[in-house]
């Protein structure tokens, strides 16, 4: 079923990277190993792949630079962060340059499978949604999620794979209420359990981008104590 989902794993704590290849193997996916920085950057600029595993300390070069050598190549590649560095600043980090999950050591191998599995999931439905809509406009907005780029009035932006994601959940589900849980489970696959502010970061960094007044947003509005209801077309009470 997985034969054809190419993961690269990277990995420099041997005995950890031997076990997680055997057994992303045991599910069918074919999984290519690099043991530092250097060489992560090497197979990602001569292959091509459907997920990357990444640990942050690396030699070389650590796995935040890899990260973004990853989106300056393909921005919509998952990327599941692994780790343990445990600090929050880290885990913001981590989803600013881009990175689409974080799991801290140690961890459960089931966890790390589903968590996989979701993000291979969520890139199968973002690359179906996309190629029906690749672009979409809104008021002075105009979005590209094909690569993430975006025109705001006179500004350039350039999404994260999550921001993206997001933004492109509340379009397809244009004048409808969206809580916090089902963005949190449906977008990036994460236990609804988790902290709340999450999405509510996430929705500022969306309304600094595209509201002309983000402390007044026409476009991404709270429904309080529910959730966000995307319009395209402000409302006349807005």
């Amino acid at each position: 079923m997985n034969e054809n989902t190419a993961i690269l794993l990277v990995e420099d704590e041997d005995t950890l990277a031997i076990g997680l290849e055997f057994n992303l193997s045991a599910e069918g996916y074919r999984v290519t190993r690099a043991a530092d920085g250097l060489a992560a950057v090497e197979q990602i600029q001569s292959s091509l792949f459907d997920l990357v595993i990444l640990d942050i300390m690396l030699p070389f070069l650590d796995g935040f630079a890899v990260a973004e050598k990853i989106r300056a190549k393909d921005p919509q590649t998952p990327i599941l962060i692994l780790t343990a560095r445990t600090e929050l600043k880290d885990r913001i980090r981590g989803l600013e340059i881009g990175a689409d999950d974080y799991l801290t050591k140690p961890f459960h191998l089931d966890e790390l499978l589903l968590r996989v599995k979701g993000m291979l999931k969520r890139k199968k439905w973002y690359k179906q949604a996309t190629e029906i809509m690749p672009v979409y406009r809104f008021g002075d907005n105009e979005i590209n999620f094909d690569n993430f780029t975006c025109r705001a009035g006179d500004k350039t932006v350039h999404l994260t794979a999550h921001e993206a994601m997001l933004l492109k959940y509340l379009i397809d589900h244009e004048n409808k209420v969206v809580s916090r849980k089902e963005l949190l489970a449906e977008v990036w696959n994460l236990n609804s359990d988790i902290e709340t502010r999450t999405v509510d970061n996430f929705i500022a960094r969306l309304r600094k981008y595209f509201e002309s007044n983000p402390e007044n947003p026409v476009y991404i509005k709270s429904i309080r104590g529910v959730g966000y209801i995307f319009r395209s077309e402000p409302s006349q009470n807005s």
